[in-house]
């Protein structure tokens, strides 16, 4: 595995894993939505799904942010922006499986289109808003929700951290799962790097090189 892939993969592919495989315990045929699918951990949660056998709704901003995310293992893709999102999810037959690293507007309407007993994976709030969850939809709906923390999992649960990378480096060698790397730098553009995130330019990871 080459330094630009390690530097990307033990995080973001861990979180998804877990995410996906022990928590929400992802089954094949069911419909995964990840909103912001073209980012650090959003892409490895559309590899990972479309390799355990569900069917991949993208949801990211733009026709490329769509397409690397397509490339990569979703069968629909919906573009962030666009107003109807929670109706298109319907369209499609509703979410058993909602992985969010985005927060805000589009939480709200994933979890609108969540059917009953789904499950729903608060990562992240790349769009700055922390949803606030309506427990009486979970109780009506019997749905789930599973916070995950990778840091803490390694700490507190080792051996679920250490079983999912074991799977997750089998995968690798067998070429079914490839970090993504947008942009590599060197640290003298670090500050450039924080950029790239802030303004959401990048797609998958970006990598800070030392030498």
């Amino acid at each position: 595995m080459p330094d630009t892939h390690v530097a990307g993969f033990l995080i973001a592919y861990g979180t998804s894993h877990v995410a996906l495989a022990h928590l929400a315990a992802l089954r094949p045929g069911e419909r995964l939505a990840v909103l912001g699918a073209a980012g650090g951990v959003g892409l490895t949660a559309v590899e990972i799904g479309a390799r355990m056998g569900a069917e991949v709704i993208a949801v990211a901003r733009g026709a490329e942010r769509l397409a690397i995310a397509s490339a990569a293992g979703a069968r629909h893709a919906i573009d962030a922006d666009s107003p109807d999102l929670k109706d298109q999810l319907k369209a499609l037959g509703g979410v058993d499986v909602l992985y969010d690293a985005v927060g805000g507007a589009l939480f709200e309407a994933g979890f609108g289109a969540c059917r009953r007993f789904a499950r729903v994976l608060p990562i992240g709030f790349a769009g700055g808003g922390v949803p606030k969850i309506p427990a009486n939809i979970l109780l009506v709906k019997n749905i789930s929700v599973h916070g995950l923390y990778f840091g803490g999992l390694v700490e507190h649960r080792p051996e679920i951290a250490a079983a999912s990378i074991k799977a997750l480096l089998a995968w690798y060698e067998h070429g079914w799962i490839k970090p993504h790397v947008s942009h590599v730098l060197p640290l003298t553009e670090a500050n450039a790097a924080l950029d790239l995130l802030r303004s959401r330019s990048a797609t998958g990871k970006v990598v800070i090189e030392m030498s």
